[in-house]
């Protein structure tokens, strides 16, 4: 059991129900939320989180870029603790309970009589399963082609956050799209840490993750702009919607050990630096969302 712990990779489920937390905020802040819908939405994003990181570990272990060179904690494959095909195995039958989680949420959120809705969300469901699957899996993964940043800032943000909102409130604002983009760049700033700590490992390896293209120090500077950007989106849906209110300011707190975090990157030269930096990124993202949803209701 304890390998699957290891392989499940907890340290990153923070951040995948980061969203998730910040839209049943919003949805409290409207007076519509709902501990069901919210429970539900928890565990489907939790399920979608180790399916992606069995799948991650089962593609980079049988192409081989989980190798010695690899900085970041021992994957499961590489160890030898479980074999492809236990692994294989275990991405089929979490992308088979994500699946059915997705469906009883959305079935209890919108009811039978709102087919249209559940039909659209279910093929985000599976749109999110065949993404984390293909991420590092087979010949075409997208992974290898630096494209993970976007479908991160996609699922993690934009469907996480829009349409976890949605969910309770049964209509879009599109002012969303400001914390929704927040959460999507910062979640996109914790890959890139990731992948500036594996930068050699994957230039090996044939893996053209953003840092491989961009060389180090311009990955640096996409850096800052994933993490500044998010600052000035969260000002624009405050002073949409709490002008000369103080509460939702509290995601300053976080923000200043985001700030200090920046300052802490523009010095780092060896690539295993990065990544203790990686996890500090994963919880003030979540820390963002708490203090930012509870400056909503306060």
């Amino acid at each position: 059991m304890n390998k699957w712990i290891k392989a499940a990779r907890l340290r990153t489920l923070p951040l995948s129900v980061a969203g998730i937390i910040l839209a049943g905020f919003i949805a409290a802040s409207l007076g519509q939320f709902n501990w069901v819908i919210f429970t539900l939405s928890i565990l489907t994003a939790v399920l979608f989180q180790i399916l992606s990181n069995f799948a991650n570990d089962y593609g980079d272990g049988v192409k081989g870029t989980d190798n010695d060179d690899r900085i970041g904690p021992q994957r499961a494959i590489q160890s030898g603790e479980i074999t492809p095909a236990q692994m294989k195995k275990a991405v089929v039958i979490t992308g088979i309970l994500s699946f059915f989680s997705a469906l009883t949420l959305v079935t209890y959120s919108f009811g039978l009589e709102r087919l249209p809705e559940i039909l659209i969300y279910l093929i985000l469901g599976i749109a999110a399963i065949v993404a984390a699957v293909k991420y590092t899996v087979g010949k075409n993964a997208y992974g290898y082609f630096g494209l993970g940043d976007l479908f991160v800032l996609i699922f993690f943000g934009l469907v996480s956050v829009m349409g976890g909102a949605y969910l309770y409130n049964k209509a879009l604002d599109w002012t969303w799209i400001f914390p929704a983009l927040s959460i999507g760049l910062l979640s996109m700033a914790v890959l890139n840490l990731n992948n500036m700590r594996d930068l050699n490992s994957d230039i090996k390896a044939g893996k053209h993750t953003i840092p491989v293209k961009l060389g180090l120090e311009n990955a640096k500077k996409y850096h800052i702009v994933l993490i500044v950007l998010p600052f000035f989106f969260t000002q624009a849906y405050i002073f949409h919607h709490f002008q000369g209110k103080f509460w939702p300011w509290l995601f300053l707190l976080p923000y200043l050990l985001l700030f200090m975090h920046l300052m802490r990157i523009i010095q780092i030269n060896n690539p295993k630096d990065f990544d203790p930096e990686l996890k500090k990124v994963a919880i003030l993202t979540l820390l963002y969302s708490i203090f930012f949803g509870i400056g909503l209701i306060l």
